[in-house]
């Protein structure tokens, strides 16, 4: 029975995932040896653990896919609406006593390990807002539908502002929006959402921005006008990616990220490393994995039995491309600074663990079809013969 389900999985998008772990792991263990982190794990302190995080992370993948039926899914979304309520209770605490890391309270702290439910939220979001499209798809063009989607989507959003981390809620946003012009949005409903967007944005950065986030969206407009503050960062990552050229410096020769002139290097400035180590082509090749994982992702919603599956993986899509695109914007000096990870390549096990997760929920409906688990049938035939 397992067996066959294994068969039925998109080996062709598992591996390209696990692609780039392994493209990150490779960056990590270069600049590892420049990290004073733990006495047990020494230098390969990102390295190792994030193997750990791997390996977990791939466990929840095979879990969620073939162990799981996540069908229930279409008929019932109880389950759904109260992990969506536990997640937003988690960031109210969150905002209220949170642990800071890198100056956001986005991170509860357990022992050794710190656990993100932004990165959980993100494809339980997707889960949601396919579930309210997919029930109301003719119904979708009334503003009211719009409107509650909208507010299912606000809720977290604001707190993520709030904690502060402004790159999660523009990714949440965007997933939002997407599944919204896929759901079959009417343009002047799209138009009014435009002008209201101004206007909280407006409102945003006079009473809710702290100085240091106007300061990341001023440098990003003219770096250079504060190159030893707010603009190092984004002119430090242009000097890496740049200096990466045709062919890059070699596995383990990057100088921007050995010397912590990169900062963040495992995280939020992990492509700009990569791209100074691997040069031009080793990003056409990342391209490629990735362009496979959101081909493949898409695929899978055309194939899909229902509108719920199709929605979902393109929402699924919409959130990986957002938070791809957005990581190498700011990294190559085309976006502001939002301290954003890059899919599968990052540092970060709550991160790696969500999305193979989200994979895994695409997967469990392909090998899950009808409701019909594999090996259901051989079973019902076998003991027929067995009488």
């Amino acid at each position: 029975m397992i067996s066959r389900a294994l068969k039925k999985l998109d080996w062709i998008l598992v591996l390209s995932a696990l692609t780039l772990v392994f493209f990150g792991l490779v960056t990590m263990k270069s600049f590892g040896l420049g990290v004073p982190a733990s006495p047990s794990l020494g230098g390969d302190y990102f390295f190792i653990r994030q193997i750990i995080w791997a390996v977990f992370s791939l466990a929840i993948f095979f879990i969620s896919a073939v162990w799981i039926d996540w069908n229930f899914l279409k008929t019932n979304s109880i389950f759904l609406l109260i992990f969506y309520f536990i997640l937003i209770l988690m960031l109210v605490v969150l905002v209220l006593v949170g642990h800071t890391i890198r100056g956001a309270a986005s991170w509860f702290r357990v022992g050794g390990l710190a656990f993100e439910p932004v990165e959980v939220l993100k494809p339980v979001l997707v889960l949601l807002l396919a579930k309210y499209f997919s029930k109301r798809h003719v119904e979708i063009a009334r503003f009211l539908h719009l409107a509650i989607s909208f507010f299912y989507t606000a809720i977290p959003v604001i707190l993520v502002i709030l904690q502060p981390d402004l790159g999660s809620a523009v990714v949440l946003g965007a997933i939002w929006l997407g599944m919204a012009l896929v759901g079959g949005i009417k343009l002047k409903h799209l138009a009014a959402l435009f002008v209201s967007g101004i206007v909280i944005s407006l409102l945003f950065w006079n009473y809710f921005l702290l100085p240091y986030q106007k300061e990341r969206i001023i440098s990003f407009l003219n770096p250079e006008s504060d190159i030893r503050g707010s603009g190092y960062h984004a002119m430090q990552s242009v000097i890496a990616i740049g200096s990466g050229k045709i062919f890059g410096k070699g596995i383990g020769l990057g100088t921007q990220s050995r010397l912590e002139f990169l900062p963040e290097h495992e995280t939020d400035f992990i492509f700009a490393a990569f791209a100074e180590e691997w040069g031009f082509l080793g990003v056409l090749i990342l391209f490629f994995f990735f362009g496979v994982i959101l081909w493949r992702i898409l695929r899978a919603g055309i194939y899909g039995e229902s509108n719920f599956e199709k929605l979902y993986a393109a929402g699924l899509a919409i959130f990986l491309f957002f938070q791809a695109g957005i990581h190498i914007g700011m990294n190559s000096g085309v976006l502001p600074i939002t301290g954003l990870g890059m899919p599968f390549l990052s540092y970060g096990g709550s991160s790696l663990a969500s999305m193979f997760l989200a994979l895994g929920i695409l997967e469990s409906f392909s090998i899950h079809k009808k409701g019909i688990f594999i090996g259901t049938e051989d079973r019902f035939k076998e003991g027929i013969l067995g009488t």
